[in-house]
């Protein structure tokens, strides 16, 4: 889990992007942004949005503006999401350390994993095809122990 300060530093970023952008930097940013921060699943738009209505009753934030919101902070690579099924996108921070998914496509349930094994073949992979990887990501498709029942 993240500190204060961490949150800190990751809205700090937030504001100088938007300053070298030329935007005009928006309290709702942040706030989508910090529900993310503080998030320990991965969450759709409109969970976000049930999140700032119980968090920040007294902000007037649309759900157009939280789905406006995910994809700049998403652009930005502050966020990241997985989409599948019927549940769309569901998005998480990227201040967590590297993890893989696990997921369930019939309950949408999100398990994340990390595997020094998978990550040493990975990199033996590319070092064998003189390939350098700059990021990636795993998701893995199934279904979980309770939807297997």
């Amino acid at each position: 889990m993240l500190n204060e300060n961490s949150n800190e530093e990751i809205i700090d970023e937030l504001k100088k992007i938007v300053k070298q952008k030329g935007l005009k930097y928006t309290e709702q940013r942040e706030i989508v942004l910090s529900i993310l921060l503080d998030a320990q699943d991965h969450l759709t738009a409109e969970e976000v949005y049930n999140e700032i209505k119980k968090e920040h009753p007294d902000s007037n934030i649309g759900i157009a503006t939280v789905y406006r919101a995910l994809s700049f902070l998403e652009e930005v690579d502050l966020i990241t999401s997985i989409a599948f099924g019927t549940d769309g996108k569901k998005y998480e921070s990227n201040a967590k350390s590297h993890h893989d998914h696990l997921i369930c496509t019939s309950c949408g349930k999100i398990i994340e994993f990390m595997d020094d094994e998978i990550e040493k073949r990975q990199d033996k992979i590319a070092k064998k095809n003189k390939f350098k990887i700059t990021s990636h990501s795993m998701q893995l498709y199934g279904a979980c122990e309770a939807c297997q029942e």
